[in-house]
């Protein structure tokens, strides 16, 4: 019949179209030039859109995602590889082993922090978890350099790489840094690692089948299988029999993997590869769930001594107002605001952004350390990079960064729990440093940036005798150039009061430029301050940070910040914006206010249309203080931290999972803590407990991992949380009142 042979002839189309993608996707594009190239994908897509039943044409830009799309999926397979790595154990290793393991995770953590640049030179499109799309395909990343910009080598090399991660094969090349020669080396010896050594590449098999001889399960255990390619993308498949095993492999990287100090280079000269080595290794270290007094073991003393030395032998140099030069279409300026040690989600600002770069310059406004456990370690990671590209990365001070606000809100503490004996040395080389940080900067004669905001006129600042509600005369970037910066703590009053200003200030909707109330510092400024500094300084636009999602929750003048910036002034002469860049704040604390973290972008010309980013916060490990502060961090989620205090009337044992939700494709699973209201008027961050009773279980024997163990999880935290609401509500009901559930509707 006619319709059978026209169901026969699509269905005979569709497997023609499958045969010319495979076709396509077992050829080699080392030898073929941009336009060959471009022509395959394209016919490789037009393949796949009849074999997917697609309809519509294929455009260009339907072939710039399919090649991005390879580079993401390898740099997620990447991230898989530094996971399953660093939950190996490395119990019995030689040296040389141990440094096979560590040379592969740096390999693959190398892929993953450099892929922006990949991205960049094909064209591909990138956002930011919850934010706007970057702009156009040259000034997309750091370090993005046009494919047609390279050698007739490079681009093969390139183009390999890229193809590759759709094909099934991995011939060594990767599409990550200019020139590609490093990252192709660095490849080869992972293949060298690989092939020459197959115990080395499993390297857990032994490890792990001694970690548990102790614990009876030596039978259960198998080795790491190894690499596969599945749906074209390269996946690491790591298979036990039982849950307690993984468990097992997971917790023993942190038991018994040593630390091996991070040495600072014979030649006094830090390189990319050493700043992103730096970085990679503390954050492994991070998730490890090494005590913080073991930080000292990677970061040694004698590194601090030499990094905080060497950055502030730069600092000092540096203006009160640095000059950030903003040359080429291609070059484009990051803005980032507050950051409060949170380290992570600093890693992941740079992963989304890109790294700094001749063509990606940085400025940061300050507010480094203090609420978060991990002050110290972006504020020194920050500080390599300044050291790396002084004239690339600019680090302006914030007020968190002083005595007075490190002795209150946890930075000191943080150093001395990490550095023991030698935490106060610590702690006043970092004061020292933090004095020779500049206040503020003008980016491309356009944009000004600082911290707290505007200030008062050095002429002002002389006056003793006024009421607190003058207004007071505005200060000029030549006030601002006289600025004493090297006092550790800013003063209320006297000729340097104006470096309180700069750290301190507020803008209001009044108009006016006058001191704030009692017991506050700084200033507030009105819509006519930023006019008139706009105009005489011949700038369009005002970047200043210092107010997050709770200072501006009582405001209801000004945005709220939990989108993580807002537009406070609109005059003839241009904006100013607040700008607020650390995601679900505060990272200490019993109320989180869930808000997005954002940096913003300038690029030539139009330098005052900036364009805003925003990302949302990343899993952090747990809380990695003493057991006697009350610093309190969320882990990832569905890990267990300390019980909140509003739960000690529950039970101690809370929900918790060891699930790989990646690999199910949830990027966002539920949390086992809760918001919820102290009984005083407030909030406070309570784990969910287990009940005495989940209903569903046990689940069928035939499911599978890790479904089994994502459900399982699930069942336990909807009874977890039925059971918390249930024991509250007896706790909280008046006398002789029914509770809801007998309540007859």
């Amino acid at each position: 019949m006619p319709g059978e042979d026209m169901d026969h002839r699509k269905e005979r189309m569709k497997s023609d179209c499958k045969k010319i993608m495979d076709s396509i996707n077992a050829m080699c594009f080392e030898n073929l030039n941009d336009e060959q190239v471009h022509s395959l994908v394209m016919m490789r897509e037009i393949a796949r859109g009849v074999v997917e039943n697609r309809l519509g044409k294929v455009s260009n830009s339907d072939v710039k995602k399919a090649l991005s799309s390879s580079i993401e999926k390898m740099v997620e397979s990447c991230r898989d590889v530094v996971n399953i790595l660093g939950r190996i154990s490395c119990e019995g290793l030689g040296e040389e082993e141990f440094q096979k393991l560590v040379r592969m995770k740096e390999i693959a953590m190398g892929i993953v922090l450099k892929r922006s640049t990949a991205v960049a030179a094909l064209g591909g499109e990138q956002q930011a978890d919850g934010g706007d799309e970057f702009g156009s395909e040259k000034d997309m990343y750091s370090g993005g350099v046009e494919l047609e910009s390279r050698s007739e080598d490079d681009q093969n090399e390139v183009r390999q790489g890229v193809v590759d991660g759709e094909t099934h094969t991995w011939n060594g090349y990767v599409p990550i840094i200019e020139g590609a020669g490093e990252e192709r080396k660095m490849v080869e010896d992972y293949h060298e690692v690989v092939s020459r050594d197959e115990d080395a590449w499993n390297v857990g098999r032994g490890s792990v089948v001694e970690g548990m001889r102790d614990a009876g399960h030596q039978e259960q255990s198998r080795r790491v299988e190894g690499l596969m390619f599945e749906d074209d993308c390269l996946v690491v498949v790591s298979e036990f029999e039982t849950q307690d095993v993984k468990s097992e492999v997971q917790k023993s990287w942190s038991r018994e993997t040593p630390q091996i100090p991070i040495p600072w280079p014979s030649d006094d000269v830090i390189n990319l590869e050493w700043v992103q080595h730096m970085m990679f290794n503390i954050e492994q270290s991070s998730y490890g769930g090494e005590s913080p007094m073991r930080f000292c073991d990677l970061i040694p003393v004698s590194l601090v001594d030499k990094l905080i030395d060497t950055a502030t032998s730069i600092l000092c140099k540096e203006p009160n107002c640095v000059q950030v030069d903003c040359q080429g279409e291609d070059s484009r300026v990051v803005v980032v605001g507050d950051i409060y040690g949170q380290f992570h989600d600093l890693l992941h600002l740079f992963e989304h952004a890109g790294l700094p770069s001749d063509n990606q310059l940085y400025v940061f406004n300050g507010n480094y350390v203090d609420r978060g456990a991990r002050g110290l370690d972006v504020f020194l990671v920050l500080l390599a990079w300044k050291v790396l590209m002084p004239s690339r990365v600019y680090l302006l001070r914030g007020n968190h960064e002083s005595r007075y606000c490190t002795l209150l809100y946890g930075f000191e503490e943080e150093v001395k729990t990490k550095f023991g004996d030698h935490g106060e040395y610590v702690y006043n080389k970092c004061l020292d440093c933090f004095k020779e940080l500049p206040l503020a900067s003008v980016i491309a004669n356009s944009v000004y940036t600082t911290h707290g905001g505007l200030f008062r006129s050095s002429t002002s600042s002389r006056k003793s005798k006024r009421k607190r509600e003058e207004s007071l005369e505005l200060g000029s970037l030549e006030d601002l150039s006289k600025v004493k910066r090297s006092l550790i703590d800013a003063p209320d009053v006297g000729p340097n009061v104006l470096l309180t200003d700069l750290l301190w200030s507020d803008p209001s909707k009044e108009d006016g430029l006058v001191e704030k109330t009692f017991r506050e510092r700084g200033l507030w400024w009105g819509p006519d301050c930023t006019e008139a500094f706009l105009k005489q300084s011949n700038l369009k636009l005002i970047i200043r940070s210092h107010e997050g999602p709770d200072v501006r929750e009582d405001q209801d003048d000004f945005g709220d910040m939990l989108s993580g910036y807002s537009v406070d002034h609109v005059g003839d002469s241009g904006k100013l914006y607040t700008l607020f860049s650390a995601p679900d704040y505060p990272q200490c604390g019993e109320k989180r206010y869930n808000n997005k973290g954002v940096y913003a972008v300038l690029k030539p010309p139009n330098f005052e249309s900036p364009s805003f980013h925003s990302f949302k916060d990343v899993g952090r490990p747990q809380a990695d203080a003493d057991g006697d502060s009350d610093l309190v961090i969320v882990d990832k989620p569905g890990s267990v931290t300390a019980p909140a205090t509003g739960a000690a009337s529950l039970s101690l044992a809370s929900v918790s999972s060891e699930v790989d939700f990646k690999t199910l494709g949830i990027s966002n699973p539920p949390s086992s803590s809760v918001m919820m209201g102290d009984g005083a008027g407030g909030t406070e961050l309570v784990q969910v407990p287990k009940a005495p009773v989940v209903e569903g279980l046990p689940l069928p024997s035939e499911l599978q991992e890790p479904h089994k163990a994502a459900y399982k999880y699930f069942l336990e935290l909807i009874a977890g949380l039925k059971h918390m609401v249930s024991t509250r509500e007896v706790q909280t009901r008046p006398m002789n009142e029914p509770c809801k559930s007998e309540l007859d509707i």
